[in-house]
Parts: C-alpha cells; structure tokens; sequence
C-alpha cells in the first residue's frame, strides 16, 4: 500500500461537562447500530482540525474549537485512517443534518462511554478518553 492511497478520517470527541457527544451509525447497514465519534475525510489540502470544524459544521449544524489530538491512528480499513481530536462546543444544539448516516445523537457521561457498541477503530480512543478525562 502506498501513502497516495491512504484517506485520512478524522473524529471529534466533543466536550461539554462531563458528557461527549457521541452518533449512532444508521448506515451503511453492516455499521448500523454502532456508535462513533462525528467526523469523516479529510479533503485535499485541507488540516485534519480545519476538517473536524467543517465535518462538524455539515454533520451537526454546529461550530466546535478543536484541541490536542486522542490517541494513536487507527486503521478502519486497508484504505481508510481514523484520528480523532478534542473539541469543544461553542454556543448552538448539535442536530444531525440530514439523517443519512447517524439516527441519534446522545451526550454520553464519559464514565458511561464504554458501555456503549462501538465500532471497531474508535474503541481505543474510548479507552483513551477514559484515561484523560
């Protein structure tokens, strides 16, 4: 595998209290039910933060100030890395728009965060989150 193929993904762990916002994945179907941390690719010359803040903008309707990266990269494919950074939510209410790939939305106490079914490349920036937060 070359690094020309590889597609960065990027998530956002955002905070508000003692809570992280967390999405319920309603596709593709083989995901459906799982949750993960909001995000998706990174565009062509684009940062990874400038695309958490753009994900997050087009996904949620929100604007979020992004902080220090959680964890290690995290393979979700042959193709595809994930990396996910804090973020904090400035003034607004997170709505998914449109509901194309997440059916809910839910503010997680961070305690709370490993009982949720996670997908796969996100369990360790879970287990990351516990230890920092």
């Amino acid at each position: 595998m070359t690094t020309e193929t590889s597609v960065i993904v990027v998530g956002a762990a955002i905070v508000r209290g003692d809570a992280v916002l967390c999405a319920r994945r309603s596709a593709p179907e083989s995901l459906a039910g799982k949750w993960e941390f909001p995000g998706g690719k990174v565009e062509a010359g684009e940062s990874d933060q400038d695309a958490v803040v753009r994900e997050c903008r087009e996904e949620l309707g929100i604007e979020v100030a992004v902080g220090e990266r959680v964890g290690a990269d995290a393979r979700i494919n042959e193709r595809l890395t994930l990396r996910v950074y804090l973020a904090r939510l400035l003034p607004g209410q997170p709505e998914p728009l449109p509901l194309e790939d997440h059916d809910e939305l839910a503010w997680v106490p961070w305690a709370r965060l490993p009982d949720l079914e996670w997908l796969a490349p996100d369990i360790p920036i879970v287990e990351e989150l516990s230890r920092i937060l």
